[in-house]
Parts: C-alpha cells; structure tokens; sequence
C-alpha cells in the first residue's frame, strides 16, 4: 500500500510520494518540492536528506548494523578477505573462484605506474603530509590515463576498476617511502593484493621482508571494515564531484581530500595523538577520564562514540580482537599503547560512557594497530583510503549508471538586501 506525506504552505496543501527501502526505510520524495510549494528544505551537513537511492551498503546506527550487498559486515570479515570484498561492493555478488583469479590477475596487469609520476613526488617535501601527496598523485594518473571511463561499458568499467586498484595502492604506499626517504617499491605480481601492500610499504633494499600472518590478517580486516560506510562525508564527495562527469581519478582524489579532515578519515590520526598527550602530561588515565566528563572542559575522548553508530560500532568489535592479536604476537613494549589498553578498559567501565553508549569505535583500535606495527601517525588516514577505495569506486559507478544529475545543493540566502553602490568618496 502507498503511503504520502502532506505538506500545508500558505494554506494550501502538497502530496509528496513516501518511499520504502529494502530494510523499510521510509524516504519522503521532496523532488518536486520547490517546483509546487517555491520552498526548500534547510538540513545543514545533510543529516535528515537523502541524495539517491543506492544498493550498495545498508547502516542502522540504533541496531549497531553494517552490511555490504546485504551480507552482514561480521561474516564478511570472519570468512571473505579483501579482494573479495572490493569485488562483491564494486560488481554487485561475490566472486567465484575463476572470477576473484581473473580480478586479481587483471589487477596485476596495470599494476605498473609511469616512471614520470616519479617526478611529481620528488616535488613534494619530505614533510609533506601523505594525504596531500596521496591526493595530488591520484588527481595526476589522470594525465597518464586520458581515456573517459563509459561507466555503461562492461568492458571499460572493469579495465577502470582494476586499474585505479593497482595505481593507487601502489602510489599509496610511495607516499609513505617518500616521508621514510626510502626507495619507491613496485607491486609484487606473485604475491595476493594485501601481501603486496604490506611488502611495498615495509621491504627494505638490504633485507628480507617476512610477513607476520597475524598482522596481514589485522590489515585485511581493515581493509574490510573500511571499505564502504555508505553516504558519508568523502563518498559523498565522490558523488557530487563524478555527478559532474568528472573522471574516476579524479573524483576519487577529491574523495581522499574530504577523507583527510580530522572529523572523517582522520579520527585514528587524533586518537593516537590523544593518546600521546595524556602519556606527556603523565599518563594519568582516571584524570582525562574526569576531563572528559567534565562539560566545561574542552577535552574529548577521542576514538569514542561515533556520529552514525548509537549503539557499539559492529567494525569495532571485529576489529578489537585483531589488535589483540597483533599486541600478543609482536609483543610490543609501547607506554602509549598501554594507556590505550587502559582507558579502554576504564571507560567500558564507567556508567557515564555506557549510558551514552560511547564505546571505543573501529579508529580506536585501527590506531593501535598501525601504531604497533610502527606505521607513522600522518599515515593512518592512508590505510583508511586504501580500504575506502572499493566503496568510492562503486559509488561512482552507480551514480554514472543510474544516470543522477549533477549535484547543485539550495542555500537559505541571509546576507544583505538589495543595497545602492555607495562611491568610493563616500565611504
């Protein structure tokens, strides 16, 4: 049965289509609102607007709930890597196994970035934060790879899959050894596409590189975890920039852009200083507990709570157990990390946090885990780009097919009236 909502303006009264998703989310349709009624909606940051119908992620904050293409994130994690996940967010269904070799060996084929790239990195400083260079190299492989993506051809959207999940990660990783001022690596084409990060990032010209399985376990669930989270600020962003027929590289170095902000992607970034600033000031955990609680007090727990989630984070929960396992096995011997271990198990403790259901969230222990594995802090929001490519690839594409039109948001004008030019003698 259809249901329509009213709105009454000036006396007169405007039928409006109401919509339900697959998980009965109700959606007024309001397309036709300024056109019937000359008004608009005011909804700063967007937080009661919907921008399109996708069939990629479904989030229920309230229930705690997160699901790629209907398969919940906890089975995702505990039974599929990656690759598998990049696929089944970008192409719709989870591979076979002759689909996911394809995937990976087709990636492989344009996993070679053009020599001049390097000349665009030997420009930046070596302070230069990661998320710049990150962003300016992905907008340049627009230069080396001219050719306009035809999102409604099969052929041409699979070959701009696997492309853009080659070059990226592998410049990704340039951005790290270019802050290290060690040598640019290249991707491995014998080894699975996690391992090859990891050995990219961390092999050294004078050694070998053996890789922990329990720490490429932890990265790959990361990777996972990260991979989509549906309308938020960077994927958004991806949107409304593509919804401009701007290119896939592009669209997806805006989306690095907007995840660079300390209130997205850079949230583990401000955990770990967080964490660092109550080892500095002594390391008096209970302390910054009560500076929290206190409302007068500028403080904030970071890694706490999160914007979308009500109840525990699901990431979070799958994540904690990897750090675990990643702290056990290196058995690594770090004062910040074990305040870390600390006020987690405080602030789980304390009925302020838990009536408000400020649970650790997935930056909380993804920061420990990069900061064990001695992944500098400005890096963080690098592995989370890594693991938010899948999903920002097949944002894009859903909004080329389903033809959206170009993003043009209405604004609440409140500045000056109509004024007379004053000359500038009579100023």
């Amino acid at each position: 049965m259809s249901k329509t909502a009213y709105i009454e303006l000036d006396g007169q009264k405007h039928e409006f289509p109401v919509l339900i998703g697959t998980e009965n989310e109700v959606a007024i349709d309001i397309l036709k609102l300024r056109a019937l009624t000359g008004a608009i909606t005011l909804d700063p940051g967007y937080k009661n607007s919907g921008s399109c119908q996708s069939a990629i992620t479904f989030l229920d904050g309230e229930q705690g709930i997160l699901r790629y293409r209907g398969y919940s994130i906890e089975q995702l994690a505990e039974h599929s890597n990656f690759l598998e996940v990049a696929y089944l967010i970008i192409f719709g269904e989870l591979p076979s196994n002759d689909q996911i070799v394809k995937f990976e060996n087709d990636i492989r084929k344009y996993s070679i970035v053009n020599e001049e790239m390097k000349g665009i990195i030997d420009g930046f400083p070596k302070t230069a934060h990661p998320m710049g260079v990150l962003s300016s190299l992905t907008s340049a492989l627009t230069a080396f790879n001219p050719k306009v993506v035809d999102a409604e051809c099969e052929k041409d959207m699979y070959e701009a899959v696997c492309k853009t999940m080659a070059k990226f990660l592998v410049i990704a990783t340039w951005t790290y050894r270019k802050a290290k001022g060690l040598p640019l690596n290249y991707y491995d084409n014998t080894q699975p596409y996690v391992d090859s990060f990891m050995r990219m990032m961390f092999t050294l010209p004078t050694e070998p590189y053996d890789l922990d399985p329990v720490v490429r376990n932890a990265i790959d669930k990361l990777f996972i975890l990260h991979a989509d989270h549906e309308q938020n600020c960077s994927t958004s962003t991806v949107r409304m920039v593509g919804s401009s027929h701007a290119g896939l590289f592009a669209s997806i170095s805006a989306g690095v852009s907007a995840l660079w902000g300390p209130l997205h992607g850079g949230a583990n970034q401000a955990v770990l200083e967080m964490l660092e600033e109550i080892q500095k000031d002594g390391g008096d955990v209970t302390k910054f507990i009560e500076k929290a609680k206190d409302k007068n007090d500028p403080f904030r727990l970071m890694g706490f709570g999160h914007r979308v989630y009500k109840n525990f984070d699901p990431r979070a929960r799958i994540i904690k157990k990897a750090a675990n396992e990643v702290l056990s096995k290196l058995g690594v011997d770090d004062p910040v990390l074990a305040i870390a271990k600390e006020l987690e198990a405080k602030a789980l403790e304390d009925k302020y946090f838990v009536d408000r259901h400020l649970y650790p969230n997935v930056d909380f222990y993804s920061g420990i885990i990069y900061r064990a594995l001695g992944i500098p802090t400005e890096m963080f929001t690098v592995m989370f780009a890594i693991g938010r490519l899948p999903g920002w690839i097949a944002q894009w594409k859903e909004m080329r097919i389903n033809k959206e039109p170009i993003g043009r948001p209405r604004q609440l004008y409140v500045g000056a009236p109509l004024r007379e030019f004053v000359p500038m003698e009579k100023r």
